[in-house]
């Protein structure tokens, strides 16, 4: 039978399928870090369970982690509980830990991929939404709760229902300074976040083909905000040049076969798609969130939508609560919305490609006065380093940037790095919800370079324009 790549990543790793139609499904790879894992290890003592394989586990704190006066340690008492907790379980059952002064150290969806811990081919969960990003290496990976993580250490194994195949196919190619993070914005825009329910979404098309591993990181990673589980890419020498100087790869004598069954994880021609869509990135243009869901984006050159256009209530209601907490007007020009912050970084875009292409815009200029704070906060100690070799750290101070260190940071606001209430910040992220950044603070979602030209001109505008200019 002809099979998608879903289907074979799901058929390899199947233990055996329940009466209720839900498999019992094998996993290869599970990371942990400080926020969803202290429970799953409380289970585990009170009910006597030892970890089934110590060595498929990988973890780090990322959450909770200050990104600046490292060496001074945690202040705040619960997020320094999380992590002891985390490094102190770690210890106890032999599991490799990236210590916050690691140079290995970074949010989980950025050092797994990069250190080569995730793998084509390979099933990886984590206790994190965002582990979808994995699946830009053609791997299968998902998020999960607080009970499976403790089901996963204990049996290696997770009780879950296959989910249905959407293919979203993107012709051509991505215009210039257009980047992944407007085209899954553009995307979930088209079939807003329930346009996946039920599926995995598998990215292809030419202009997929000839995007990063970096970029389909960015796709795959807000898959799930498009309501799907999973997001999948195809093995491809895009692919394998990315693998191939990853610490965590199969050794000389494994890697020639780890190759050959690499290159078999793609879809099969006429494989049988549940769903099916068409996108040509050709009418991509930068976006920006206006509301509350990722799913509430326009285009840099639209405008609010109004609720009194809509016929139905719910929708109306909808609208109008977004614009309200967003501190909106309805019709207002997306160009003429100031902002306060600036945050470049997330498992979505805290990667080199991310930090090269806000500093490429950034280059030579100044944030504007009107800027509280504006903060770049690389996904892992290797990015960091890396982009310190380029000088891009000099570019990004320079133009008014602070320059932290890796974690997620103002993403989800569970450290110091926060928005005050009704504070309006461009944010590189995945999450535009209600308190999301900080209580009550409002978050528009763009891509880097997108970021670096609302710090410059202190509200939003095309860096297409910007680029052409300048």
């Amino acid at each position: 039978m002809k099979e998608t790549l879903y289907d074979k990543i799901w058929n390899e790793h199947m233990v055996h399928q329940n009466p209720d139609g839900s498999s019992l499904l094998y996993i290869d790879r599970h990371l942990i870090h400080e926020v969803t894992s202290p429970q799953a290890f409380d289970g585990l003592n009170i009910e006597k369970r030892k970890i089934w394989n110590n060595k498929s586990i990988y973890a780090v704190s990322d959450h909770n982690v200050p990104t600046k006066n490292r060496l001074a340690g945690i202040d705040d008492k619960i997020s320094k509980l999380q992590v002891d907790t985390l490094i102190d379980n770690c210890k106890k059952h032999d599991i490799s830990y990236f210590d916050l002064n690691d140079i290995n150290q970074g949010i989980v969806h950025v050092i797994g991929p990069e250190l080569g811990i995730t793998q084509p081919g390979m099933t990886l969960v984590c206790g994190d939404s965002h582990t979808s990003t994995h699946g830009a290496l053609a791997s299968l990976a998902f998020g999960i709760g607080t009970s499976d993580v403790e089901h996963v250490l204990a049996t290696q194994c997770i009780n879950v229902n296959k989910e249905k195949n959407f293919k979203i196919i993107i012709k051509n190619s991505l215009n210039d300074f257009i980047s992944s993070k407007d085209l899954i914005l553009h995307i979930i825009k088209t079939i807003g976040t329930s346009g996946g329910t039920g599926f995995t979404i598998e990215f292809a098309g030419s202009c997929i083909e000839q995007m990063s591993v970096e970029g389909r990181m960015t796709m795959c990673n807000m898959s799930i905000e498009a309501g799907a589980k999973s997001g999948l890419v195809a093995f491809d020498n895009n692919t394998l040049n990315y693998m191939l100087d990853k610490k965590y790869i199969p050794g000389k004598n494994h890697i020639d076969n780890a190759i050959k069954y690499w290159e078999k994880l793609v879809s099969d021609d006429d494989a049988h798609f549940d769903k099916e869509l068409i996108i040509d990135a050709l009418d991509v243009v930068p976006q920006v969130t206006w509301g509350t869901s990722p799913e509430m984006t326009v285009d840099v050159y639209g405008k609010t939508p109004n609720p009194n256009d809509e016929s139905d209530i719910n929708k109306r209601d909808y609208i109008t609560r977004a614009l309200d907490y967003m501190g909106l007007k309805a019709n207002q020009d997306i160009q003429s919305i100031n902002i306060d912050k600036v945050f470049i970084g997330s498992c979505t875009n805290s990667r080199i490609e991310d930090l090269r292409q806000a500093a490429e815009v950034l280059n030579g200029e100044k944030i504007s006065g009107s800027i509280k704070q504006a903060i770049v906060v690389p996904g892992s100690g290797h990015v960091k380093a890396q982009a310190e070799n380029e000088g891009l750290d000099k570019i990004f101070i320079k133009s008014g940037f602070e320059w932290r260190d890796p974690g997620c940071s103002m993403c989800l606001g569970m450290n110091d790095d926060s928005l005050l209430p009704y504070e309006r910040c461009a944010s590189t992220s995945n999450r535009n919800f209600e308190g999301r950044q900080g209580d009550k603070g409002r978050t528009h979602l763009v891509s880097p370079s997108m970021a670096a030209v609302a710090a410059i001109k202190g509200h939003f505008s095309s860096v297409v324009d910007f680029i052409n200019e300048k």
